[in-house]
């Protein structure tokens, strides 16, 4: 995972309070001047400003004109460095929430294209081949279960015609008009389009 960026004069305000903590600069002691510091970290005179009134702000040091940068407490250096580490922290957070955010977007968008192409190529699938069977199950509470294919006139209020059935393991073919419909069979059908929809309508009411 990518580490979230600091900014430059928030690298240098932690570093200053990593080495006051350490004890290389001392409380009461003064830090070298502006220019001193920008030019051992190599950056401009502002970027420093910009760190030491972090530094201030916390507490850590007092900027007074004529006295010049003193650092004032230790214990604010380490309690800045501890804040500023959990502050890191969520910020890497953020940055993989974020991550996953945009892959689990990118997923979806190929999952979809996916299934796009799958309801597609079956829709191609019917058109160029009506003799390819659907099934459809027969549920509890049919009300045509002990009926035969005939007694349910089933071609005439569905417009499809029962080519085979699955019972228990066993697949029985052609299986005639006066074939038992059961609960748990699954009926294979040929018909046009719309027989799928016709079937289970037909099979629910």
């Amino acid at each position: 995972m990518q580490r979230a960026q600091i900014p430059t004069y928030e690298r240098i305000a932690i570093d200053l309070a990593n080495r006051i903590y350490d004890g290389k600069f001392k409380v009461g002691e003064k830090i070298h001047g502006r220019s001193t510091l920008a030019s051992e970290y190599k950056v401009s005179p502002e970027t420093v400003r910009r760190a030491i009134k972090i530094l201030e702000d916390v507490e850590i040091v007092k900027s007074t004109k004529g006295s010049g940068i003193v650092i004032s407490s230790r214990e604010n250096a380490y309690k800045y460095m501890h804040r500023f580490s959990n502050l890191a922290s969520i910020k890497d957070l953020e940055k993989e929430i974020n991550s996953l955010i945009v892959e689990r977007e990118k997923i979806d968008e190929e999952l979809f294209e996916s299934v796009r192409k799958i309801m597609d190529y079956s829709t191609k699938l019917r058109h160029t081949n009506p003799l390819a069977p659907i099934e459809v199950e027969v549920l509890p509470g049919c009300v045509h279960i002990g009926k035969t294919i005939s007694e349910v006139k089933f071609w005439q209020n569905t417009g499809g015609t029962v080519i085979g059935m699955k019972r228990k393991g066993d697949l029985i073919i052609s299986p005639g008009p006066y074939a038992l419909i059961l609960e748990g069979d699954v009926l294979l059908i040929i018909g046009d389009d719309d027989t799928y929809e016709r079937v289970v309508h037909f099979m629910e009411d």
